[in-house]
């Protein structure tokens, strides 16, 4: 019995209207693109983070009139439209509650897509793996359905790793062992990609490979299929055979890669390149194998993830290169500094005698040489002991003379006393924020932080990590001391093992941005004494946080400041 997958199966439709499987197969019959049995050669060449993809020709419903700006359930903030096409939108938005970057898929309520879209979204976020970018809400809410996922920041897309050229054979391991052992995941719960491209595919600043788009790239464009297994199995490997050879393994260029020369057919990736890995080029053509293509070897072809998981657990382990090391330069004398100078350069491989030196100062002019520099050492020893000897009678004599007054008072005077520390008063507060969107952070409480009211705090927002989610690098506090003035000290007391740094301007003017101010302490406690390392004369003072700790109370990460004391 033939597959069937409509990029979300067996997804409930709460609305009560006809089911998901009804209304994609009358998206099938509307699209011509909708049959992802044939090979896609698409021909973008710049798909965004988040979407991406050919128009098809069904029914458009007219796009929402949106702009950057315009917020959705008081909370999604658009920023940046990356895709605009058959109807439905994508963008770069902000979600202004958790304080984090996201994208946003947005199409009309009455789009032919539209519920296909909402279940496909939902049935993803279900799965939970985090192999995928995650969805993270699905909604229809005036005359609009949007779908909001992850934005990771610190991604790359495959395009722009392959822009540069062909992964080494680690990387291209790793990538076709984590895709296809994620694909097999999501077909096992019945959902399938179906639009499995290079510009769907992501590689973490840690090296991890994630998927985007699982099951809702395909619903935005009305794709179904047939052999579902087969379709993202044979995507696979067609992203090896571009990992492997910067080529695209079809005769049409797509994603910025060349095709392969018209009229030749389909040839393994060890005859478009040399030096590539024999192993993955006869893994690639075993995926490739789906539509008539001989495999490797004569190997059995990969029709399913799972298949072709077993395929990649039976090679043999492809290690990481070693790292590279470069020898340092040999030191290279001088023929002047090896004492040859004048003298014929030996023959190479010619082992020269090394004449022993004469023994030092055993002439007569060294002899007398000897002598006199002795006889100078103990002139320079005698005359020594006769200065501090007589250095001493005196002292000795100045202390036994009854007439003498002995007075301390001008000694003391000339004593530098250690200087007694002054507290400086807090003019004024502000909240920095200058890497937030809007600038600002809590600033109805900032008074709080030199107020001298026990049990008063400033907090910050709550972010989902001890580095604010990864969203900035710190939040701080400006304190306005009214004019230049000469800083020992700042005492900072928190709620909680705060990390901190003490950032300075120079002058009497206020930075207008982050840069404006120098670092010049820095500790992390509940109380955290912040002494710079040299002398210090400013008037405009930076409180900056770096690391925050978990409340207990409301065990969210807050930075909560109590008191801050500055002394001379």
């Amino acid at each position: 019995m033939a597959e069937r997958s409509t990029a979300a199966v067996d997804v409930a439709d709460n609305s009560g209207e006809e089911s998901l499987t009804a209304k994609a197969d009358q998206a099938d019959q509307s699209t011509a693109d909708g049959v992802a049995q044939k090979r896609e050669r698409d021909t973008e060449h710049n798909e965004a983070q988040g979407s991406g993809g050919t128009e098809g020709p069904g029914r458009k419903a007219s796009p929402p009139e949106l702009h950057s700006g315009h917020k959705l359930a008081r909370r999604y903030r658009l920023e940046d439209c990356v895709t605009r096409l058959d109807g439905f939108s994508s963008w770069r938005a902000v979600d202004e509650k958790l304080r984090r970057a996201v994208g946003v898929h947005v199409l009309p309520a009455d789009h032919t897509r539209a519920r296909a879209v909402l279940a496909a979204a939902r049935s993803s976020a279900l799965l939970g793996d985090p192999r995928f970018v995650q969805v993270l809400d699905a909604v229809e809410e005036n005359d609009l359905v949007y779908v909001v996922h992850e934005w990771l920041p610190d991604a790359t897309e495959l395009t722009t790793l392959l822009s540069a050229g062909p992964l080494e054979p680690h990387d291209a391991y790793q990538m076709v062992s984590q895709l296809s052992s994620a694909m097999a995941a999501a077909h096992r719960e019945g959902l399938a990609h179906l639009r499995l491209n290079p510009n769907a595919v992501l590689r973490t600043s840690t090296g991890q490979w994630r998927i985007r788009g699982l099951a809702v790239n395909a619903a935005l464009r009305g794709i179904v299929s047939d052999t579902p297994q087969r379709a993202d199995t044979e995507a696979i490997g067609a992203l090896l055979y571009a990992a492997l050879t910067q080529r695209w393994p079809y005769e049409n260029d797509a994603h910025g890669l060349s095709g392969l020369p018209k009229d030749i057919g389909l040839i393994p990736p060890d005859q478009v390149r040399a030096g590539v890995h024999r192993g993955l080029s006869e893994l690639a053509m075993r995926a490739l194998a789906n539509d008539g293509a001989t495999a490797s070897r004569h190997e059995s072809p990969c029709t399913t993830p799972e298949e072709l998981v077993k395929a990649v657990g039976e090679m043999p382990r492809i290690r990481p290169p070693e790292p590279a090391f470069t020898a340092p330069p040999e030191y290279q004398r001088t023929t002047y500094q090896q004492g040859t100078y004048g003298r014929t350069t030996p023959h190479p491989g010619v082992t020269q005698p090394v004449p022993t030196p004469p023994p030092p100062l055993q002439s007569r002019t060294g002899k007398a040489l000897k002598w006199a520099v002795s006889a100078l050492l103990i002139a320079a020893l005698g005359l020594g002991s006769w200065q501090l000897a007589d250095a001493l009678m005196d002292q000795g004599g100045q202390a036994d003379d009854p007439n003498r007054t002995q007075t301390t008072d001008g000694d003391d005077k000339n004593v530098d006393k250690p200087k007694k520390p002054q507290p400086i008063a807090i003019e004024s507060a502000q909240d920095f924020d200058p890497f937030g969107s809007d600038g600002s952070e809590k600033p109805g409480d900032i008074s709080k932080v030199y107020d001298d009211v026990p049990g008063t705090y400033w907090q910050t927002d709550y972010y989902l990590g001890a580095k604010f989610g990864n969203l900035k690098s710190g939040v701080g506090v400006i304190l306005d001391l009214g004019k230049v003035q000469e800083v020992g000290n700042v005492t900072v007391t928190f709620v909680g093992s705060t990390s901190v740094e003490l950032l300075a301007a120079d002058g009497d003017a206020q930075p207008q941005g982050f840069d404006g101010y120098t670092k010049v302490a820095g500790g992390t406690g509940t109380e955290v004494q912040l002494k710079p390392g040299k002398e210090l004369k400013s008037r405009y003072l930076l409180v900056w946080l770096t690391e925050l700790p978990v409340q207990t109370d409301t065990g969210e990460y807050r930075g909560r400041v109590v008191d801050i004391k500055v002394t001379s």
